[in-house]
Order: structure tokens, then C-alpha cells, then sequence
């Protein structure tokens, strides 16, 4: 994945949507503000990723309850000790071990999902430490918090399987654009989907 910063209007190019929307899912998601273009390719999977699931049909009150879920494992899992002011994006765009990461943040926790159990001598920071868990409630409480994520994630995984047939009726209805959309609003041009794709509105 491209490490090249990405300035604010681009990554809505990108995400085909109005600043106004992305600023919205940056603040219902609590994600940081970044100034100029200092957006990365992992920070763009995430929004898209979130875009998509809607798109899927799966409410954003879900969505949310979802991420909080995933940032409070990874936060019991000490992942943010690699010191990134996103590193709670950083896996984002990752595509191998699929099975064994959140559904979100692309967080990989050396695990099958599915298993609903963790191995609590894990060490996920990039210093040496003597142990992840200093106690034994704090072992119990990643394991509730990773059951309580397994039991969602396992909701939405059938709530888009659902949606597929309706998705794919939509696109037969409406196949691909073959003329220019008007752009919507003044950040760049829209980027033209390579794979000639149909792009529903905002949701």
C-alpha cells in the first residue's frame, strides 16, 4: 500500500463523496482530524470500508458499536504501543490472515475470529515487555470484550449476506452510467471507476 500522503480532497476523490459526509464519519467514528496532506492509503481503506458496509445495509449505530468494541480490544491488546497517532488504522488495506482480523480496523489478532478466544501471553507492541497482561482480570476482560465483538460481527456478517440478492437486483436495474455525473460539490474531479462499476448515492 501506498505510503504517500493524501491530501483532504483527494481521499473524498477517492471515497466519491462530499467533504461535508466524510467530516461527518470522521466525527461519528472519533477519528483525528489531520491537517493538509497528511492522509495515508490505510486511513482511505478505513472510510471505505465503513462506506461499503452501508452500502451493504448495515446501520452506522451498528458500525459504530462495532468500532468500539474493536478499539477497546485493541486497546486491552496494547496495539497502540507502536506510537502512530493512527495506529488503530494502520492495518488497513492489509489483505492476508482475513479470518483472523477485525472487521474495521484490519487489526490481525493472531487468532481465528470465529474461536472467541485469545492467547493471553500475545504481545502486540513493538517494545519488550514482560507480559500483555499484568493481571488476570485484564486477560478476562479481553476475552469478554472479544466475545461480545465475535457475537456483532457475526450479526452483520448475516445481515450482508441478506443484502446481497437486493444489491445485485439494484445494479441489474441500474447498470453502469455511460455519461458524466455532474460533480456535486468543489473538491476535485470524481475519479472514473476502472471496473465500470455503478456508484449508489450517499448513504
Amino acid at each position: 500500500m501506498s505510503t504517500n500522503p493524501i491530501p483532504f480532497a483527494e481521499v473524498c476523490t477517492r471515497l466519491h463523496r462530499a467533504p461535508v459526509y466524510v467530516r461527518g464519519l470522521q466525527r461519528r467514528f472519533a477519528l483525528p482530524l489531520l491537517d493538509g496532506a497528511s492522509y495515508t492509503a490505510a486511513y482511505v481503506a478505513f472510510l471505505e470500508t465503513i462506506i461499503h458496509l452501508r452500502i451493504l445495509g448495515v446501520p452506522e449505530e451498528t458500525l459504530t458499536q462495532l468500532w468500539h468494541l474493536e478499539r477497546k480490544l485493541m486497546d486491552l491488546l496494547h496495539a497502540d504501543a507502536i506510537g502512530s497517532l493512527t495506529w488503530f488504522l494502520d492495518a488497513c488495506g492489509a489483505a492476508d490472515n482475513r479470518g483472523q482480523r477485525l472487521l474495521l480496523s484490519n487489526f490481525d489478532l493472531g487468532v481465528y475470529l470465529p474461536s472467541g478466544s485469545l492467547q493471553l501471553g500475545l504481545n502486540f507492541s513493538s517494545k519488550t515487555t514482560p507480559e500483555l497482561f499484568t493481571a488476570p482480570e485484564m486477560g478476562e476482560d479481553a476475552i469478554l470484550v472479544l466475545r461480545q465483538y465475535v457475537t456483532l460481527h457475526q450479526e452483520i456478517l448475516r445481515d450482508i449476506l441478506m443484502e446481497y440478492p437486493i444489491v445485485g437486483a439494484a445494479l441489474r436495474q441500474f447498470p453502469p452510467l455511460r455519461r458524466p455525473v455532474p460533480k456535486r460539490w468543489g473538491t476535485a474531479p470524481r475519479a472514473k471507476p476502472e471496473d465500470g462499476s455503478f456508484i449508489p448515492g450517499e448513504i
